[in-house]
């Protein structure tokens, strides 16, 4: 089973009502359907409640936005995070920012922050839209594309471009091969419980799943850090590119970034930046071609625009915004923020939780109050456009100071991967049954990988917006 942290008591005081039924079958509920589950906890315990995991402590469930609101905006030195996110130590390491707390955290997430910022994000605009545009130029008018593996390939290109500036060449190839099939390993709920129970991380050989998984890793790694080593010789750390601009900060004491440190934050920004925006692109495109209405709109204003807009005018769109913002409302990738265990008396809305209380705010719940987003099973963007919700109401990307540092990056790139498709192509959907969400990893994917139809050109022709 998961070990532990030595820091977390396994009996802390008396903790909020939940779910009565065996701790098994709450994993597996947890792992398979985690939806239902959270949604009938809910419905039984109301806005705070005690889920229960083989091999993890209690974890105290919140979802009332006054809740959330007083976790985010407390002081962070009142919390751990780094800790429990230790079933997330296989793929990205130890010296992840996910991983980290106190000073260590926030002088990581200080070099690493500034690539997802500012004038560098315009030059972003173009490789997004150019990777979108070459992918597309594989599809066939005709065919059925599963758009979330298509999806998949565009945003680890994107990704990989921006991280290490390159786009061909052999060390390139090899690392998008075995990424793909790295990330494929957790591809399913049964898969995905490799991350969650150590018991199951047994090395059999390479034909065992985690196994493969090891071996995949080892391969990825000396990818990494031969291209690390290369650019240290070369002194090539002046480009624009994310990995160029980690190898040249320095933190307070004036100290780079190891090559272990920068291994595990590039294997933090591949994992974080594929799965996640892939996931959330299919999921508006289904969105998008489920409901006529929601297409004909977006067109429309994308037409407003004419036949060589600006990225940075695409992503002021406001109803594009809206669909975009709308889909991480309505199945956010990630289920919770980043955890907090309590490191002192802290009182929630009166409630009171001793030293080693694990706090979830759950994202899910919270986007779907009623009292917040009526008819919150419906997929509706003009909710964007009628009010502005606040950062406890909505957080797809989590908050406080664990907030995701792409954040930024993946609307960016969700925007304008959606704008190009859409003024190039004509799709439908190949099956119009509603979609469902399935766990791959630890985000929620469409299951069926939302097949479409490619029915034809849009204008005749495929432009790079």
């Amino acid at each position: 089973m998961t070990t532990l942290p030595e820091n977390i008591s396994k009996t802390v005081a008396k903790l909020p009502d939940g779910p009565k039924t065996p701790i098994i079958l709450q994993t597996i509920q947890g792992i398979a359907r985690p939806l239902e589950y959270l949604e009938k906890a809910r419905s039984q315990y109301g806005d705070c409640f005690t889920m229960r995991s083989l091999g993890f402590p209690p974890i105290v469930v919140l979802s009332h936005p006054k809740a959330i609101q007083q976790v985010l905006n407390a002081d962070p030195h009142q919390f751990t995070t780094g800790e429990l996110n230790k079933s997330l130590e296989p793929i990205m390491g130890e010296n992840s920012l996910i991983r980290l707390d106190g000073e260590r955290h926030a002088s990581q997430r200080r070099l690493i922050t500034p690539p997802f910022h500012g004038e560098r994000m315009r030059a972003y605009g173009k490789i997004i839209c150019d990777i979108t545009v070459q992918v597309m130029n594989e599809w066939t008018v005709g065919n059925v594309q599963p758009i979330h593996s298509a999806m998949q390939e565009i945003s680890l290109r994107v990704i990989i471009r921006a991280v290490f500036g390159i786009d061909e060449g052999e060390r390139y190839q090899k690392l998008r091969q075995l990424l793909t099939l790295w990330l494929n390993a957790f591809n399913s709920p049964l898969s995905s419980s490799l991350l969650f129970f150590g018991f199951l991380q047994q090395d059999w050989g390479a034909w065992s799943p985690w196994g493969r998984f090891l071996r995949l890793r080892q391969q990825i790694d000396q990818l990494l850090y031969a291209e690390i080593q290369e650019r240290r010789q070369q002194n090539h750390n002046s480009g624009e590119d994310i990995l160029s601009l980690m190898m040249s900060a320095c933190d307070v004491d004036g100290q780079p970034m190891s090559d272990i440190e920068l291994r595990d934050e590039l294997m933090t920004l591949l994992f974080g930046g594929h799965e996640t925006t892939a996931s959330a692109l299919a999921w508006a495109f289904y969105w998008i071609h489920q409901l006529p209405e929601v297409r004909d709109k977006l067109l429309k204003e994308l037409e407003t625009l004419g036949d060589q807009p600006e990225p940075t005018d695409i992503a002021r769109l406001p109803y594009l915004n809206a669909v975009c913002s709308e889909t991480l409302r309505i199945y956010p990738i990630l289920l919770f923020t980043f955890v907090r265990i309590v490191k002192s008396p802290i009182e929630i809305m009166g409630d009171h939780f001793e030293p080693g209380t694990i706090l979830a705010p759950c994202i899910y719940l919270t986007h779907h109050r009623s009292d917040l987003y009526p008819e919150p099973e419906q997929f509706k963007p003009e909710r964007f456009l009628e009010r502005q919700f606040a950062p406890y109401e909505y957080f797809p990307f989590g908050g406080g100071n664990r907030r995701c540092i792409g954040m930024a990056f993946a609307q960016f790139e969700m925007k304008l991967v959606l704008a190009t498709v859409l003024s190039n192509f004509k799709l439908v959907l190949a099956d119009t049954r509603k979609v469902l969400p399935v766990r791959r990893g630890i985000t929620l994917t469409p299951a069926g990988g939302v097949p479409m139809i490619i029915t034809s050109h849009q204008k005749g022709k495929q432009t790079s917006i």
